[in-house]
């Protein structure tokens, strides 16, 4: 066991994405606050061809709770509760509300089917939902026009590169567990910080890259349970922390707030219960805002599953 274990370790550990120095960053923005304009800076495509391949291939199971994308249907409630009240007291939002944000423009980069995009829209959002796999385009699309509230959603098959290039601008941008399936992360967050409005928020999102969550993410997710296709996962593509404000700082983006994610499940399979420990900092989650000079990143807090 502990050979094949070794073997995975070593197969996961190919092909990292390393960070580029200092010297080799084209900053997103101005240091005056502006945000830039997309003609004068270049953007080079993230796009990872083999990843979306990956993701092609179980496009149809999105909105299946018990599918391959079950992790992430069981994070969703966090995740949006963290979105909900750091996006309500960063814009200064009612947090009570039932709609608290109407007037905002969010885009969701890496859509997938919509499971983000749609609580975002009955949350008040105008909300784009964009992704590279046009198969998940087409399910998101077909899912949100079953209810009114998220019909008004617009989807679309392209990548943040081709958004800034169309200069579009967006209040807060938002982009859960992807970057670790692009090219070059570091050109993803210019992207996403080019997207981003003077002022605006950036969430991101992404698994550490620790000991525990090779063990969760991939020994227990893909090979144990098999909720994953074997290989959905690399884990020297997941980003620590630390290297993730590295690169986002180096975007022109600066990181307010982070904040791991907790949680403990129980699973039935076979009639065995085995308990999957996710907790700090599995999974870690961070409020950028461009541009603008708040006080230093406290320390990663804990959030609980309901």
């Amino acid at each position: 066991m502990a050979w094949r274990l070794l073997r995975l370790w070593k197969r996961s550990h190919t092909d990292a994405a390393p960070l580029p120095s200092s010297t080799q960053e084209t900053r997103a923005g101005t240091e005056s606050g502006d945000s830039g304009d997309a003609t004068s800076t270049s953007f080079r495509s993230s796009l990872n061809e083999a990843e979306v391949a990956k993701f092609a291939a179980i496009a149809d199971t999105w909105w299946d709770s018990q599918g391959p994308f079950q992790p992430l249907h069981l994070m969703n409630p966090t995740r949006i509760s963290f979105i909900r009240s750091t996006l309500c007291r960063y814009f200064r939002k009612d947090p009570f509300s039932a709609r608290p944000f109407e007037g905002l423009k969010i885009v969701d980069v890496g859509c997938g089917g919509g499971i983000l995009s749609e609580p975002l829209a009955r949350m008040g959002a105008t909300v784009t939902g964009i992704d590279a796999v046009e198969k998940n385009i087409k399910i998101a699309q077909i899912h949100a026009a079953s209810d009114p509230l998220t019909s008004s959603i617009e989807y679309s098959c392209t990548t943040a590169e081709e958004l800034v290039k169309e200069n579009k601008k967006f209040d807060a941008v938002i982009s859960l567990e992807v970057i670790e399936h692009v090219a070059d992360p570091s050109d993803f967050c210019k992207s996403l910080a080019a997207l981003t409005v003077p002022l605006g928020a950036t969430v991101i999102s992404t698994i550490n890259r620790s000991m525990r969550s090779y063990a969760t993410a991939i020994v227990v997710a893909e090979y144990l349970l098999n909720w994953l296709p074997k290989g959905t996962h690399q884990w020297s593509r997941f980003l620590t922390p630390e290297e993730l404000v590295l690169i986002s700082e180096r975007a022109s983006i600066s990181v307010q707030e982070m904040a791991g994610e907790m949680s403990e499940i129980f699973y039935i399979v076979d009639h065995r219960q085995f308990f999957l420990d996710l907790s700090i900092p599995a999974s870690v989650h961070c409020l950028n805002s461009n541009k603008r000079n708040m006080r230093n990143s406290p320390a990663i807090q804990p959030l609980s599953l309901p």
